[in-house]
């Protein structure tokens, strides 16, 4: 079939971001050494340009259709993750510029693989068969394992690009073979297709529970749900900091965008087949990630465990389904893209030759220190805890509503319970921050990115915790699958 103008419009962002990756590459080799933070620039613009054009097709009613042969959707439920990946693209730059050039790793290439891998993201939340899907998933992936290991002198660094890279091909030929049984099962690999096949009696096929299966653990390896979650830990602790950010929040959104398309859009009809499977998921993750953060003692380690007890909150709007479900983990992802990226932003800024940042106990007697900075570091901890009146509570609240609404009550009660465990160790580092003496001096990275992502992060968790409203009228509306 040809390639006709609503192709090229609906994927015109995503074109956009790609050619000016590839381009990139090659003006790259005519910025000199020290200079490359032009290609920062250049990255950041390039994004403002894709999310211009994102927003203008989205605002023109150019919208609601599928191209390429149905394995493309332009839709509003599309548009939205996308403003969450240039969004998280964007700060995650701001936060590399000072880092890289303190570290020594200053390279165009840094840039330009988070460009990759923000175009992978992007064709991820609108694909809509399994096969742009993965093609979305492996684009986003590979420059992930790249930048895991780009600290190249740094052993935990090249440990941690090891296991990610060893383990995140493993998760992929399961995802492939997943969906090589749903083919099977159904004939098709669009997600509308299979819907119609799982209607048609495909949903009593005894080869479906195992092809779900293995969807389940594809997708979740990518947003570090329990039992996929072995990674985890390792890399976020191994990787340059920025990328730690940048990986909790951007492939984890992308795969929850996935996540919400498959099994409540393509594997609707077998909700029985997968529900069970989701929730075991669910509940481990919540129960794993917030009981092993309490013995961490590295603040990066103690995210990824947070990351990972977030990961079961988020499946328990995926579990809840529902245009109100779907509205849940679409807020949720955005809110905890800007909780997640402040609080690793103050680790950044605490980052210097005394310090490292990631220790919790660097954070001793902060607020003596540098009470402004201690305060933001509250606000995050307080929104990724879930204590009003902060962005964090609103996403949580609106999950459990969710939940409860669909009838899953003993979920929503398991999920505030692991809330309230989950309020001690982000309570504990507030404790040390306040009421303990400081611990030598203090010394703070001076950079005004770091400066205006701190500033714009806390100013959003805190108005989207005051007035939730129109972000959230704003993902009902956009919860609706083509």
């Amino acid at each position: 079939m040809p390639i006709g103008l609503n192709d090229i419009i609906a994927i015109l962002p995503e074109i956009i971001v790609s050619l000016s990756a590839c381009v990139l590459l090659i003006v790259d080799l005519f910025i000199p050494k020290g200079k490359k933070f032009f290609i920062g620039g250049i990255a950041i613009l390039t994004v403002m340009v894709a999310a211009f054009v994102s927003f203008y097709i989205a605002g023109a009613g150019l919208t609601g259709m599928t191209v390429f042969s149905g394995m493309f959707a332009a839709d509003g439920f599309g548009f939205f993750f996308k403003g969450i990946f240039f969004v998280i693209a964007i700060l995650v730059i701001l936060l590399s510029l000072s880092y890289v050039d303190t570290e020594g790793i200053e390279n165009g290439e840094y840039y330009i693989f988070i460009l990759f891998s923000l175009a992978g993201m992007m064709v991820m939340a609108s694909g809509v068969d399994l096969l742009s899907i993965y093609l979305g998933l492996e684009l986003m992936s590979l420059p992930v394992y790249i930048l895991t290991g780009y600290a190249k002198l740094n052993k935990r660094s090249n440990e941690a690009a090891m296991k990610y890279v060893v383990l995140g091909a493993f998760s992929s030929g399961i995802l492939l073979f997943g969906i090589s049984l749903i083919y099977g099962i159904t004939g098709t690999t669009e997600l509308t297709g299979i819907a119609t096949a799982l209607s048609a009696g495909g949903a009593e096929h005894g080869a479906l529970i195992i092809a779900v299966v293995m969807l389940v653990a594809g997708f979740g390896f990518k947003i570090a749900g329990v039992p996929f979650h072995m990674w985890s830990p390792d890399v976020y602790e191994g990787a340059p900091t920025p990328i730690t950010a940048f990986m909790s929040v951007g492939p984890k959104a992308a795969a929850f965008a996935v996540i919400l398309r498959v099994f409540l859009d393509g594997l609707a009809p077998a909700y029985d087949t997968w529900y069970l499977i989701l929730s075991i998921v669910a509940v481990g993750s919540m129960v794993v990630g917030n009981i092993v953060a309490i013995a961490q003692t590295n603040l990066k380690r103690m995210l990824a465990y947070s990351s990972i007890g977030h990961a079961g909150y988020a499946l328990l709007g995926v579990i809840a389904g529902g245009e109100e479900g779907v509205a849940s983990v679409m807020y949720y992802m955005l809110v905890y893209a800007f909780m997640n990226l402040g609080i690793f932003a103050v680790m950044l800024y605490m980052r210097t030759t005394k310090r490292s940042g990631e220790l919790i106990s660097d954070y001793t007697g902060l607020a003596k220190k540098n009470a402004p900075l201690a305060f933001v570091m509250l606000l995050f901890l307080f929104s990724l805890a879930g204590i009003p009146p902060t962005a964090g509570f609103i996403g949580k609240f609106y999950v459990f509503m969710a939940l409860i609404h669909a009838g899953h009550i003993y979920l929503a009660v398991i999920g505030i319970l692991l809330s309230a465990v989950a309020a001690y160790y982000y309570i504990r580092i507030i404790m040390l921050m306040y009421m303990k003496e400081p611990e030598g001096e203090f010394e703070f990275v001076r950079s005004r990115p770091i400066l205006y992502v701190l500033t714009l992060t806390a100013v959003v968790v805190i108005i989207l915790g005051i007035f939730p409203g129109d972000l959230l009228s704003l993902a009902q509306s956009a919860a609706v699958f083509l």
